[in-house]
């Protein structure tokens, strides 16, 4: 009888681990060091207060016995949420953004038990000084937070919760964010009976978001360019030579005055807008640009 060839290992291995690379366990590793680094060395230390479950594991810490450490709340808050959100956000993000949390509480108990590293009552690289340490805590955990995101995943349950609930009950997920990190510092101020330390930790939250977005988006923000023209084609072929890029080109009616009209979809940096901008009134002077702000461009090449 013939024996039924077996099927290498590797073959029965399920599609969704097909999607994890070494490479970006390593790059979420340093997120998390990079984040705990900026929270224990400037925020901790000081008692101002991270954003989202960071800050409220924080701020948990301080009134609760000495056993209830900060790495330990960022295990079991986030964790769970992180477990809610699995059939919203995917297999990937879940997994991703579990290890990032699990790097950053390790490191944060390392540095603030092990580690030769005194963070009992202030910075050990600003001091006393609140604002130095709100701006390099907010830039530092920012970069952690954004080289996160940036590889699929967050270091932060506020995310999850924020994309799960914040359709649900009619507001953007900025907004959402914004509102729980409102409610965050105002408990941490009635807790501490004090504000300077919650209003130091806003500005923490601004600089640490602002980081995000230049961490995820790049200095060089991509903007997209809708070009509505009667004369498409020329403009096309001179932008396809100028910026060795090719545009999609759209048919359109005017809307009001009923005529046949194109639009050129085109992707152009910042530097690039004036250049653009030129090129096309010169051939068409009564074209219409329409620039917005793309976050990401995603281009997969199809083997044949």
């Amino acid at each position: 009888m013939k024996r039924k060839a077996q099927v290498p290992a590797e073959k029965n291995r399920p599609k969704m681990f097909d999607e994890f690379r070494i490479s970006t366990f390593i790059i979420l590793t340093i997120a998390g060091i990079i984040n705990a680094f900026g929270v224990t060395i400037f925020l901790f230390p000081v008692k101002l207060y991270d954003s989202g479950i960071s800050g409220l594991s924080m701020l948990l810490d301080q009134i609760t016995p000495p056993q209830f450490t900060l790495s330990l709340f960022l295990l079991l808050l986030n964790i769970p949420i992180f477990a809610f959100g699995y059939k919203k956000q995917g297999a990937s993000f879940t997994i991703y953004s579990v290890f990032t949390v699990g790097v950053y509480s390790v490191m944060s108990f390392l540095i603030m038990n092990v580690l030769p590293i005194d963070v009992s009552f202030i910075s050990p690289l600003a001091g006393s000084d609140l604002l130095l340490c709100a701006i390099f805590g907010g830039v530092i955990s920012g970069i952690g937070s954004g080289l996160t995101i940036r590889f699929g995943g967050a270091i932060d349950g506020i995310d999850v919760l924020s994309v799960v609930f914040a359709k649900k009950i009619g507001i953007s997920i900025g907004t959402f964010v914004m509102i729980s990190n409102t409610i965050l510092y105002t408990v941490c101020g009635i807790t501490i009976k004090s504000w300077i330390l919650p209003l130091y930790s806003i500005v923490t939250y601004y600089i640490g978001s602002k980081t995000v977005d230049f961490v995820v988006e790049g200095i060089d923000k991509t903007k997209c360019a809708m070009i509505v023209t009667t004369k498409a084609n020329n403009i096309s072929d001179t932008l396809a030579e100028q910026f060795e890029a090719s545009g999609t080109i759209v048919k359109a009616i005017g809307g009001y005055s009923k005529e046949q009209k194109e639009i050129i979809y085109f992707i152009v940096n910042h530097f690039q807008i004036n250049k653009l901008k030129k090129i096309v009134h010169d051939i068409d002077p009564s074209a219409f640009i329409s620039l917005q702000d793309v976050s990401d461009i995603i281009q997969k090449n199809h083997e044949t």
